[in-house]
């Protein structure tokens, strides 16, 4: 990922147009090292995103703000009383590093104005988000780091904010293309990416190889470069720093074949011809907005919902041993005919068969009367050998009736499972994960955790809703329970129903009221359907529909189990932005 010092100086240069002279209306804490603030101007509103993740440290406007969590912490109510109803009056970047400083005109307590900023340093596991005062004393900061984690730079309330130590390279906005060269190949024993990546501020390895290939087809060591290619070196250098200086970016994406992000940067990337496809943004923020989604929310979801993820998995586990026993065990029952058989033919040569034999060599009439060695027991009688082998069979016979219907309930379960941990995958807020937790609750998985025995209700999430091009509403259910509700119970007679073939997903209601429902809103609401399942990131997805009157639920079936026979299926790709533009919410 290439959120580097460069694609950071663009996205700057974009919010500033957009958040200088906005007003902080609102803050929230969404997560321990994320804040969204709630800006307004004349304009309009924006949600501005800065997050100090060590896997996804940025900051930009977004769509998709965080649920905000129903008590705020210490820290969030710190930065609540000193920047709520501040003024941004800028934001500047530390060279063409990863630093970003903020600042905001507020008042105190007294009614005083006062200066404030705060500092985003974007550096992986280090990255942090910094309160400070107008003279530059911390007031808090989203990770605190003491004397013990580093003797260089401690960051506390009360101490003197300092910048991370700088790196000695050059800026190409200001450095001659000549000089730039020159350091670049004074590397002789590096990669051509690698001395650039020693060489220039703001670069990424993503950058530099992709500067290397437009130089020379490839990364070679930059001591071996011909004149041609160090010619085509100066030309690519200065090639981007025209881009810098006169502030032409060009946003892209790469996208994995089955449509997961891979890579984005402010220019186009060559260097792996077509092996992604690409999609070129007009917003910096958008970008970051879309690479960033899918990866936050699951991430999210782990942090809120992982004692739920850890009840599924350990159910998973147990529930797989036991049906592994219970196929095992029943593949031993299928030799019961062979002791039913023992049985019969010691029976029928009672006569000629003594006690105290290992075995007995019988003709078998049912295998053209060839003989069949049957193990005995020289302590019983050929009556009593009989009688054992009748009562193993009778055994064997009744445990393959009993474990047909308990392998069959151990898959089952199993395929509950799986419905639950797709639906919590899919959750965005906390309401949806404590529904799943009150679902798992009726079902025996997790143990009521509330005083009494008597869970705090709060009430229903309804079901989300989509409006199809052709005007018909489609609402997908979120948990298990809510299936149920809409497919066996809210549906109507000529509401169609979806969901994806033999692929845990929600199921999904088209309501008619009384009109025809067209080709193009079946196929919109299967690629709804595609996209709220677990082939979420797949392509050519199946999805089944039928008219919600075919369903049926098994008796003592798990909630969202139904079943039906009739039925056409219709193959699709699920699409985020088709799906959002889609939705009523």
């Amino acid at each position: 990922m290439a959120l580097d010092g460069i694609f950071l100086h663009f996205l700057i240069e974009e919010l500033k147009g957009a958040v200088v002279g906005s007003r902080v209306e609102k803050l929230h804490q969404t997560a321990k090292d994320e804040l969204v603030l709630y800006l307004r101007s004349r304009s309009g509103s924006y949600k501005l995103l800065l997050s100090a993740n060590a896997n996804s440290p940025r900051l930009n406007l977004t769509d998709h703000a965080p649920e905000n969590p129903k008590k705020p912490t210490m820290l969030c109510m710190l930065f609540r009383k000193h920047l709520q109803g501040a003024v941004i009056t800028d934001i500047q970047q530390t060279g063409l590093d990863r630093c970003v400083k903020i600042f905001f005109d507020g008042t105190n307590e007294i009614g005083d104005r006062v200066k404030l900023f705060i500092y985003l340093e974007i550096m992986a596991k280090h990255s942090n988000i910094i309160l400070t005062d107008g003279g530059g004393k911390i007031i808090d900061s989203v990770k605190r780091v003491d004397a013990l984690q580093s003797s260089v730079r401690q960051v506390l309330p009360g101490l003197e904010y300092s910048l991370p130590p700088q790196q000695d390279k050059l800026d190409i906005r200001t450095e001659t293309v000549d000089l730039i060269c020159d350091k670049i190949l004074l590397n002789k024993n590096k990669t051509v990416s690698g001395a650039v990546l020693s060489t220039l501020q703001g670069t990424s390895p993503l950058l530099c190889r992709e500067l290397s290939h437009r130089c020379c087809s490839g990364d070679i060591i930059a001591g071996e470069l011909n004149v041609i290619e160090i010619q085509g070196l100066k030309k690519t250098i200065a090639a981007l720093k025209s881009m810098v200086n006169d502030g032409s970016p060009a946003p892209v994406m790469l996208k994995c074949e089955d449509g997961k992000p891979h890579e984005f940067c402010f220019m186009d990337i060559t260097q792996y011809g077509n092996l992604y496809s690409k999609k070129s943004y007009d917003s910096f923020s958008l970008l970051l907005d879309d690479f960033y989604y899918e990866k936050d929310r699951l991430d999210r979801t782990r942090q809120r919902a992982a004692d739920l993820i850890r009840t599924l998995n350990s159910a998973t586990l147990r529930i797989s041993k036991k049906l592994s026993a219970r196929q095992a065990e029943f593949e031993r029952c299928a030799d019961k005919e062979t002791l039913r058989i023992s049985a019969e033919l010691i029976n029928a040569n009672l006569h000629r068969l003594e006690k105290g034999c290992y075995y007995y060599d019988l003709e078998n009439y049912y295998d053209n009367n060839n003989i069949m060695r049957i193990k005995a027991d020289p302590a019983l009688s050929p009556k009593e050998n009989a009688q054992k082998y009748y009562k193993e069979y009778k055994k064997a016979k009744t445990a393959e009736q009993l474990l047909v219907e308990l392998i069959d309930a151990s898959e089952q379960e199993l395929q509950y499972i799986e419905t639950v941990s797709d639906a919590l995958s899919r959750t965005d807020t906390q309401s949806e994960i404590n529904e799943i937790r009150e679902e798992l609750v009726q079902q025996g998985f997790v143990k009521n955790r509330t005083r009494g025995g008597e869970s705090k209700k709060s009430k229903p999430l309804p079901p989300l809703k989509y409006i199809s091009s052709d005007g018909f509403a489609i609402y997908v259910g979120r948990n298990n329970i809510q299936n149920d509700k809409l497919s066996l119970k809210t549906a109507k007679g000529g509401d169609l129903w979806l969901h994806t073939q033999k692929i845990p997903g929600s199921h999904v209601i088209i309501s008619a009221e009384n009109r025809q429902i067209p080709d193009s809103t079946i196929e919109q609401a299967a690629i709804i359907a595609a996209y709220h399942s677990r082939a979420r990131q797949s392509a050519l997805v199946p999805v089944d529909y039928t008219p919600a009157k075919n369903l049926k639920k098994p008796n003592g079936a798990k909630p969202g189990k139904v079943i039906y026979h009739v039925y056409n299926t219709v193959i699709v790709n699920p699409d985020r932005e088709k799906v959002e533009s889609l939705s009523a919410e």
